[in-house]
């Protein structure tokens, strides 16, 4: 998806996850981040968003919750948006202050206290018991906690497993009861997704749910909240910032722009964000039929993967689709046209969209690519952050 990308705006990057997959230095089923792209991404919308007077939460669970990862994106983005307990309690570990919990994944009700001594800019609630869990917990520490309500988003504008929030039309009421509680203020409103590539033209569209947040936010100052924060994140790059800022949002959570790989920079790759990881892995074995497999463990199901380059000969094939029932122990290629240009062991260089916290892939952090002083491998660690 966006191997073309990466070669044209990062070949220092490819050429050092060829180098550290040949030498040994990493194994197959790696991820390879390029530390000086990722903080020079955060740089980008950190002051992109103070032009225009919007606020941003970062998010980490596509890079695999790296703590190196972490202190270089914080350095520009003070604040993060956590995509669920394990991971907020990661990020503050790491020097992050905690802005948005719980937005995509509701924070357990026992895991409550602990993250809001953490003192949240706010946490997000899906209906009336989530918010009464957060009041309660709010009030025994003796402070009030900022929550932004997420709107059930509108038919067909969102993801399976995603689902929930307050339907617009019920807003009036949870706001009422909400407004009951003593241990927490509404503050906001968010959804999910907001915005949407389209790859084929090349341009961001606003989905309903943007409108939904807008009208709901409208809803609340009808209702005399004052004050309000609108969330709306998805595709939070670069190019999006200006969209949100001109519908009235507050505040983006950047993911895939932090390395460059939302689905616009697929379709354009002049954006200002550069690609910012590799995924390397190699040839396992080669079919009867000539077909090369790779070993598997990073391959995401929705990662839209086109083709695999081997750099040992410059060999570039596609790559196989995987159906919903495959379990990723390798993934197959096409067949090449000259069988002597692949064989078991050759390294496998691929670039597609990931989670990565849902892999079982190993993350390697490299620095220096940009200096010309590099590049240095400063660390290897686990999909969900832990040094190996």
């Amino acid at each position: 998806m966006f191997l073309d990308t990466l070669l044209a705006r990062n070949p220092a990057l490819v050429a050092a996850a060829t180098a550290l997959h040949h030498r040994g230095d990493i194994p197959p089923d790696t991820y390879v981040m390029d530390l000086d792209a990722v903080e020079s991404n955060a740089a980008l919308l950190a002051a992109e968003a103070d032009r225009l007077g919007l606020t941003l939460w970062f998010v980490v669970k596509q890079l695999g919750r790296n703590p190196e990862l972490i202190r270089a994106i914080a350095r520009h983005i003070p604040r993060y948006a956590a995509i669920d307990a394990p991971e907020a309690r990661l990020l503050s570990a790491c020097g992050a202050r905690p802005g948005n919990l719980g937005h995509l994944v509701q924070i357990p009700r026992r895991a409550l206290p602990a993250l809001l001594a953490e003192r949240p800019t706010a946490v997000t609630v899906y209906d009336l018991a989530g918010a009464r869990a957060v009041a309660d917990a709010a009030a025994r520490t003796g402070r009030t906690q900022d929550v932004l309500v997420r709107l059930e988003g509108a038919p067909g504008a969102g993801y399976p497993g995603q689902e929930g929030g307050v339907p617009l039309t019920a807003l009036p009421g949870f706001a009422t009861a909400a407004g009951r509680l003593s241990g927490i203020r509404l503050a906001g409103v968010t959804a999910f997704p907001c915005l949407l590539a389209d790859p084929a033209a090349g341009v961001l569209r606003p989905t309903p749910n943007l409108a939904l947040a807008v009208a709901a936010r409208e809803t609340l100052y009808g209702l005399g909240h004052r004050d309000l924060l609108l969330s709306a994140p998805s595709v939070s790059c670069m190019a999006a910032l200006p969209l949100l800022a001109a519908a009235g949002a507050t505040h983006a959570e950047p993911g895939h722009a932090l390395t460059g790989t939302t689905p616009l920079h697929a379709a354009d790759p002049h954006q200002p964000e550069r690609p910012a990881y590799v995924y390397v892995t190699e040839v396992a074995h080669t079919l009867a039929d000539g077909r090369p497999a790779l070993f598997g463990g990073g391959f995401y199901p929705r990662a839209r993967i086109d083709s695999a380059l081997l750099p040992r000969t410059g060999t570039r094939l596609p790559v196989a689709d995987a159906p919903p029932e495959h379990i990723d122990y390798h993934r197959l290629l096409a067949a090449p046209a000259d069988p002597s240009t692949v064989r078991a062991g050759d390294t496998a260089l691929l670039c597609f969209r990931t989670q990565i916290f849902v892999t079982r892939s190993t993350v390697a952090v490299v620095r220096g690519l940009s200096t010309g002083r590099g590049p240095r491998l400063t660390g290897l660690y686990d999909s969900r952050g832990r040094p190996l």
